[in-house]
């Protein structure tokens, strides 16, 4: 099976010295792959490199036979790319509603009705939300919110940036089970995450940087096998 998204030789950075050098990885369809490591290791850059929101020194981004290292952000969405950033990722002012149609607006899907009723089948939490400011929701439920907006353009890969930062266990356990329905509708899903134990028990496959460059990859559970990714990442012995 060819990948969805194959990056090679990827050095990339902020206009000063380079924050990523030389990353390669592959994102089959239909998996969730996750990028890993240290704080500074570069794991959001690789994500907002994809999404051209960097500047790119040398390297391809091959996405379904599209070099996305030539495209700007605004062409992302219509080839099939969609992003949910760390932080600042609703609109606080705009309805549930208005929040999940804004997702619409770059790549409106085939049938607009039926992608928004699939997405709240994923997310029914935010059925009795739709008429409520997003502002006013707690913090999983924006998320949610968020990742629902990003699925509503019908993408063949998304991109998460933190999708469980500063949850509660409780929702952190929810996101992590939605992002699994989600790939069984066929969605790809490349994410950053910090709950790296958590992330690597759902994963097809994990990339672990360190200082911006490879460290290791495979699939999730040979990750949490690995005695080195064990002992810089996950806490020690294997459980």
């Amino acid at each position: 099976m060819s990948a969805l998204l194959s990056v090679r030789g990827l050095t990339a950075g902020y206009g000063g010295p380079p924050i990523i050098e030389d990353i390669a990885f592959d994102v089959q369809p239909h998996e969730i792959a996750v990028i890993l490591g240290p704080n500074g290791a570069g794991k959001s850059t690789v994500l907002k490199t994809i999404f051209a929101l960097t500047s790119i020194a040398s390297g391809t981004i091959d996405f379904d036979g599209t070099d996305l290292a030539r495209c700007k952000t605004s062409a992302l969405v219509t080839l099939g790319v969609s992003a949910v950033p760390q932080s600042s990722n609703v609109f606080p002012n705009l309805t549930v509603d208005e929040n999940l149609d804004i997702g619409t607006y770059a790549a409106p899907p085939a049938d607009k009705v039926a992608t928004h009723e699939k997405v709240l089948h994923l997310f029914p939490d935010l059925r009795a939300k739709l008429k409520q400011p997003a502002g006013e929701l707690s913090g999983g439920q924006r998320q949610m919110v968020a990742i629902g907006r990003a699925l509503m353009c019908e993408p063949k890969l998304m991109l998460l940036d933190e999708p469980t930062a500063g949850l509660s266990p409780a929702y952190l356990e929810r996101i992590f089970d939605l992002l699994l329905d989600i790939r069984k509708t066929g969605v790809t899903i490349l994410m950053v995450e910090q709950n790296a134990r958590q992330a690597l028990q759902i994963a097809d496959q994990g990339h672990v940087l360190v200082n911006g460059r490879n460290f290791a990859s495979g699939t999730g559970k040979e990750l949490l096998a690995d005695e080195n990714v064990r002992r810089s990442f996950l806490g020690g012995a294997a459980t």
